[in-house]
């Protein structure tokens, strides 16, 4: 018998250059009384909340503005985060920024309408009612998290990165404006892409892969690999920002239906223990992870491969996945993304917490959908591996 694939993502998705003024059009549709704002403080000094803002008082729609969200998603954020919705007597969402802020706003949807604190639905589908409305308009070219039933909600006192997923916490409408990237910095522009490829890269070799993800997964690894240098060389190549960005929303379609692996669940623990933006941490781990797991599905390596470009003309499935492995480690080699070392992750403190990390890169259950599945024993080698690297 055949079995079942599920894919969900947004009722609506728009994308194109210009398109976040249309979030207003579409809460006027939603018959929505008023809508909280979320972002973060540096995006309103920036102005890129201004076209969105005068959209929403043209069509004469009441809001409130959270934008505490300064570095990525804490329950702290949360609990703020309710308190202003229920103190303006908000009952949506417009979540504008990148996937910091689109995550918190999600976490504020489910719990406006769920008892106890957001800890309590750590896991998958554990979140009993569905949540507010929200509408997401990413500002970098990354997590995707507009498009996927995820959040990732960090417990500071316990540095725990909790994985939380649920279809009401699925944003109802994506808007992606790539004009909205044009002032990300460098380092944003390079973390962030990679983000995305790992996404996608691990999307596709994910057991619970599938054909629908599988078609999304090739096309951005295609387009992120192939324009990533030059969003990143020059942030005015607008042709290379609007493909890395659509790249970027595929990949949030491929795992927010098959999932990550390996290098996300190792990923997590680096940022709660030391404090590491995510797609720096997925850089530091994506070759290192890839060349491990390739003996388990080198069919999908090479085909990885062949997606960035590369010739593998007369070369076995394993050198066809070596050399991939090779071009992503050049690309982020290219863009300049830093390692663990340059991050200042302190090597005493790594080797103290190894054994801890790597139990907790299992509990995420995220390498269980790994081709080739990794002990405690291994992580913690692999964890070494990357800091060398």
């Amino acid at each position: 018998m055949l079995s079942t694939k599920t894919f969900r993502i947004p009722r609506l998705v728009i994308t194109g250059q210009g398109t976040s003024v249309q979030a207003a059009e579409e809460i006027k549709k939603l018959n929505i009384r008023k809508v909280l704002v979320v972002t973060d403080r540096n995006l309103v000094k920036l102005g890129l909340l201004d076209g969105i803002t005068q959209a929403l008082r043209q069509q004469n729609i009441p809001f409130g503005i959270f934008d505490g969200v300064v570095t990525e998603p804490t329950t702290e954020f949360v609990d703020d985060g309710l308190k202003a919705l229920r103190g303006n007597s908000c009952d949506s969402l417009l979540a504008v920024g990148g996937g910091s802020v689109i995550d918190t706003a999600k976490a504020i949807a489910v719990m406006a309408t769920n008892e106890g604190s957001i800890a309590d639905y750590r896991g998958i589908g554990k979140i009993p009612l569905t949540g507010r409305p929200i509408i997401a308009v990413p500002t970098t070219a990354g997590t995707g998290s507009e498009v996927t039933p995820f959040t990732i909600i960090t417990d500071a006192s316990k540095n725990l990165k909790m994985l939380i997923g649920s279809p009401f916490a699925m944003p109802e409408i994506a808007i992606v404006d790539s004009s909205l990237t044009v002032s990300m910095p460098q380092n944003i522009t390079a973390a962030t892409g990679i983000d995305a490829l790992t996404h996608a890269i691990e999307a596709y070799v994910s057991r619970k892969a599938q054909p629908l993800t599988d078609v999304f997964c090739l096309s951005a690894i295609r387009l992120i690999s192939g324009n990533l240098r030059r969003a990143w060389a020059d942030r005015n190549d607008i042709e290379a920002r609007e493909n890395t960005m659509f790249g970027a929303l595929q990949a949030g379609m491929a795992f927010g239906n098959s999932s990550v692996a390996l290098v996300h669940g190792m990923a997590r623990p680096i940022g709660a223990y030391f404090h590491v933006a995510h797609g720096a941490s997925n850089a530091a781990l994506l070759s290192v992870v890839m060349e491990f797991s390739l003996i388990g599905n080198p069919a999908r390596y090479a085909q990885i491969a062949q997606a960035m470009g590369v010739d593998t003309s007369g070369l076995t499935e394993m050198e066809a996945s070596r050399a991939g492995v090779a071009a992503v480690r050049q690309l982020i080699k290219d863009i300049k993304v830093p390692t663990l070392r340059d991050l200042g992750v302190d090597k005493r403190r790594l080797t103290e917490l190894i054994p801890q990390m790597a139990e907790d890169a299992i509990t995420s259950g995220s390498p269980g959908n790994n081709p080739r599945q990794a002990t405690k024993e291994e992580i913690g080698e692999l964890y070494k591996i990357a800091y060398e690297s």
